[in-house]
């Protein structure tokens, strides 16, 4: 039975650094890239588990998830990984399509869009554009979603604008991709008394129509912004909310604020 763990996939130690775990990768996939392995139909399925562990592994954030599911669940964290990460989750941000496109030039073999489309079939994707000076392109996973339960996609071949590249995928595939909504700001006017000693606020949200509880660090000074998670505008197609931003402003005692106004008028 074949391992699937990935350090193991990719004969390193799990406290291999990033430059041993890109150097045992280059020599696996050169090992078994299909093009040099023609008469043996099981290293097409040897180089799918090398692509993933390679994407998983040279990824700090994913690497450090894989990690801490090994430590909860041991033989199976492979597994309880691929329930949250899709194909498209594991290689976005990969430099895997880069390390083909070496291999191709230098070696004559087949580079990354080939390979993949023979290993994923139609639910890969790929598509590039030019507009308005503009060139660019990527690949998806067509039919398979994200984690959020979104479809995503990855731009290897050239660098686009996230709105143009949205547009682009969207006019290909059909797809709507979420957008998080947009972040809004307000002020929050609080007594110096409020202010020093912290603790729970009542804020009124005018756009939402609805009373909202603030906690205020103690000590707060003017200027100061608070950030209110998920309370801003509504995100598109699915997308998070944006969050709201609220400017601390310091009531001024009556006094000081009589002399304000004496000072204003001699002026």
């Amino acid at each position: 039975m074949e391992s699937k763990d990935y350090y193991q996939i990719l004969e390193v130690d799990s406290k291999a650094d990033q430059k041993q775990i890109k150097g045992a990768y280059r020599h696996l996939a050169f090992q078994y890239h299909p093009d040099r392995n023609r008469e043996d139909p099981q290293s097409a399925e040897k180089m799918k588990r090398i692509n993933e562990a390679y994407a998983v592994l040279s990824d700090p954030q994913k690497k450090s998830q894989y990690d801490a599911m090994k430590q909860q669940f041991g033989s199976s964290a492979h597994s309880q990984f691929r329930k949250s990460y899709s194909e498209q989750d594991i290689f976005s941000g990969s430099d895997v399509h880069h390390i083909f496109e070496e291999m191709s030039k230098a070696f004559g073999l087949r580079g990354f869009d080939d390979i993949f489309k023979e290993f994923y079939g139609p639910e890969y994707r790929t598509f590039e554009f030019k507009k308005s000076g503009i060139a660019g392109g990527g690949f998806f996973f067509f039919g398979r979603l994200g984690r959020g339960g979104h479809p995503k996609m990855q731009l290897p071949l050239g660098e686009t604008l996230g709105k143009l590249s949205r547009f682009v995928l969207k006019q290909i595939s059909g797809a709507a991709f979420p957008e998080k909504g947009a972040d809004t700001n307000d002020v929050i006017r609080l007594t110096p008394q409020d202010a020093l000693k912290g603790g729970p606020y009542a804020y009124f949200h005018k756009k939402k129509s609805k009373k909202l509880v603030v906690k205020i660090p103690p000590a707060v000074r003017e200027g100061q912004k608070i950030r209110l998670a998920g309370m801003g505008e509504a995100g598109k197609d699915g997308g998070e909310p944006g969050d709201l931003y609220l400017t601390v402003k310091i009531k001024k005692p009556l006094m000081q604020q009589m002399k304000n106004l004496i000072s204003g008028i001699r002026k």
